[in-house]
């Protein structure tokens, strides 16, 4: 009983580590050109100018944050929405490599929810995640529609 418990636990501890690492890795992979500022710039994005307002601010006050947080979020759906919507952002085989991410931002808007009042560092790390999530998803959408030109 106990070793079933115990292989269990052991499984569940290293697929939450094997998605986090592969998270990681997706994240740093990089396009051989930068489209995201493109992007943001094209839809009014704001989270260049979030990253390098975290960048800037280290010991930032919690309702900056929560403001921060708030503008991701808005950021997360209208990049859903254009990728989920747009016609030339289909995304041949990187289905698994999206679906991970998503689950990965969702992921970082629980931790700084749980995190924020606990500890602004842990907030501030989940909030740069979240941004280079929404940067990769830009890189995404600004390589598709490079592609179909």
């Amino acid at each position: 009983m106990w070793v079933n418990v115990s292989l269990i636990a052991v499984s569940v501890v290293l697929l939450i580590y094997w998605f986090r690492y592969t998270c990681l890795l997706i994240l740093s992979a990089r396009c051989s050109r930068n489209y995201a500022a493109m992007v943001a710039e094209a839809n009014a994005l704001r989270f260049p100018e979030i990253e390098q307002a975290l960048a800037h601010a280290q010991s930032a006050e919690l309702a900056h944050l929560d403001a921060l947080h708030l503008a991701l979020a808005r950021d997360y759906q209208l990049l859903t929405c254009l990728i989920r919507h747009g016609a030339e952002f289909r995304m041949a085989g990187r289905q698994l490599e999206h679906r991970m991410l998503v689950l990965d931002f969702q992921l970082m808007r629980a931790s700084y929810a749980m995190s924020r009042r606990l500890s602004i560092r842990r907030g501030h790390l989940a909030l740069q995640e979240m941004v280079h999530i929404l940067y990769h998803f830009a890189d995404m959408m600004g390589e598709c529609t490079a592609s179909a030109q």
